[in-house]
C-alpha cells in the first residue's frame, strides 16, 4: 500500500498511447514528508502518517508545531495515516513525491464532496417528479406522503428525504494513472475526482483493481 496527499487542480483532456483524447483531473500531489510511525507494539496496527503542505507558524497550534519538530520535518497544515503492511521501509522525515506511481497504474482517490447545501429529494436521492397534470400545480417536485398510518404512526429513521447535500467523504476508486511529473509534482488520473479545484486529496494504491 503507498498513497501521498494532494491539492486537486482541475479537469483537463490529454492523449494516450493510442493517440485518443481522455478527460483527466489534475492533481498536485506532494511532496509530502513522514511525520510519524504507528507500530503494532505501540499503537495496535501499522501506518505511517503524512504531511503535506508548507505553512506559517500561526496558522498551527502549538501543539501541532511540537509533534513536527519532534520528525524534523517543515511546519505542515495537513496530516493524514495511510495504512501499510510493513513502516520499515519509512523513516521519520522522509520526503514522499509523487513518482511512487506509474503511468497506467490503479489508485484511489479520497476528498470531501461539494457542497449542495439544501437540497429536495429529487437532486439529493434522484428521485422521480410527480406528474404535472390532474390538479397539479406545485407540487410535482415535492417527496408526497413520508409516512404511513396507524400502523407504524411514525416516519422511520434514515428514511430519504430533503436535506443538507453534499460536503461528505466520497472514494472514487480504481481510477487509471493517466500523467506522472515528478518535475512539478503533477499526477493526471482518468476521469472525476471528488471535490472542488483546490481541496485536499488522498492519492492511495487501488483496493480493487
Amino acid at each position: 500500500m503507498k498513497g501521498i496527499l494532494g491539492k486537486k487542480v482541475g479537469m483537463t483532456q490529454v492523449f494516450d498511447e493510442k493517440g485518443e483524447v481522455v478527460s483527466v483531473t489534475v492533481i498536485e500531489a506532494g511532496p509530502c514528508f513522514v511525520t510519524q510511525k504507528k507500530t503494532l507494539e505501540q499503537d495496535g496496527y501499522l501506518a505511517i502518517q503524512i504531511g503535506f503542505g508548507e505553512t506559517k507558524s500561526k496558522r498551527l497550534t502549538k501543539g501541532q508545531i511540537g509533534h513536527l519538530e519532534r520528525s524534523e520535518t517543515p511546519l505542515l497544515r495537513h496530516l493524514r495515516e495511510v495504512r501499510l503492511s510493513n513502516v520499515d521501509d519509512y523513516e521519520l522525515g522522509q520526503k514522499i513525491t509523487v513518482a511512487m506511481f506509474e503511468m497506467g497504474e490503479r489508485v484511489d482517490v479520497i476528498g470531501i464532496s461539494k457542497g449542495r447545501g439544501f437540497a429536495g429529494g429529487i437532486k439529493r436521492h434522484n428521485f422521480k417528479r410527480g406528474p404535472k397534470t390532474h390538479g397539479q400545480s406545485d407540487r410535482e417536485r415535492a417527496p408526497g406522503s413520508a409516512g404511513a398510518m396507524t400502523t407504524p404512526g411514525r416516519v422511520f429513521k434514515g428514511k430519504r428525504m430533503p436535506g443538507h447535500m453534499g460536503v461528505d467523504r466520497v472514494t472514487s476508486q480504481n481510477l487509471r494513472v493517466a500523467l506522472v511529473d515528478p518535475e512539478r509534482n503533477l499526477l493526471a488520473v482518468n476521469g472525476s475526482v471528488p471535490g472542488a479545484s483546490g481541496g485536499l486529496v488522498l492519492i492511495k494504491q487501488a483496493q480493487k483493481s
